[in-house]
């Protein structure tokens, strides 16, 4: 069973086409960028997936089912995470509401709800500072309590947008790294909203872009194409290696 299918799907907002006839198939358990230029509908595409906006035309099946039906699967970081956490939360109760943020009600955690709390702060290797304040974190560390808020209800598929806006070079790496192992150990499906796929190329496996009015799906090393990248985003896009062989783009 693929993570995603779309099937002649087409998606209106106001009136308007965002994008159309698009068919496409993500398998379980790969690494996903999402690009396209400014507008194209990146945004869109996530709420679709998410059953927030209903498509005017096709399918579309999540894990087999319709869209929002298996949202308790999906863990979804918002680009700005903590712009709805309150800065005086600690971290470790930020991952908490991962768990019980969608319960009625108030109640003390139960010993199950704590225990899976340690085990997604582990995860992302956050336990040495998950008892203290949000706005004591740096923004690599803000990440980190991030994901496992996202990791703590156990998804089989994480939406990340733009997790690496904002880090340093340093903290994008040892995040991609995360995400790599994340992936490898979990056997999770991810989606990265990505502007810049440098920092991630070599770890994705594919990347569903938006061009010319139709959402595609391709392997990475079909979609980091010079020609593709420069009609996608309106400006010249050159594809060179490294030394050691990777993959890299910059914009002349």
């Amino acid at each position: 069973m693929p993570a995603l299918a779309f099937d002649d799907v087409s998606v209106v907002r106001g009136g308007r086409t965002i994008w159309s006839d698009s068919t496409l198939r993500v398998e379980a358990g790969q690494f996903v960028a999402v690009i396209g230029s400014n507008g194209s509908g990146k945004t869109t595409l996530l709420k679709v997936i998410l059953g927030l906006l209903p498509v005017a035309h096709g399918t579309v099946q999540v894990y087999g089912s319709r869209p929002g039906a298996r949202n308790d699967e999906i863990g979804y970081v918002p680009q700005h995470y903590d712009v709805n956490a309150t800065e005086a939360i600690r971290a470790r109760d930020a991952v908490l509401l991962g768990l019980t943020g969608r319960r009625w009600g108030f109640a003390r955690p139960r010993a199950e709800d704590r225990r899976r709390v340690d085990e997604a702060l582990k995860w992302v290797e956050a336990t040495d500072f998950a008892d203290r304040r949000l706005s004591e974190l740096s923004g690599g560390q803000r990440q980190r309590i991030a994901l496992a808020s996202a990791l703590v209800a156990h998804p089989r598929m994480l939406i990340l947008d733009e997790p690496l806006a904002s880090l340093d070079i340093r903290t994008q790496h040892e995040i991609v790294e995360l995400l790599a192992r994340l992936k490898r150990e979990l056997a999770v499906t991810i989606l990265v909203v990505a502007h810049d796929l440098n920092p991630l190329l070599a770890v994705l496996d594919s990347a569903i872009y938006l061009l010319d009015g139709h959402a595609h799906h391709a392997a990475i090393d079909q979609v980091v194409d010079s020609d593709l990248l420069t009609h996608m985003y309106g400006t010249r896009i050159k594809v060179a290696h490294t030394l050691q062989g990777q993959l890299y783009m910059r914009s002349d």
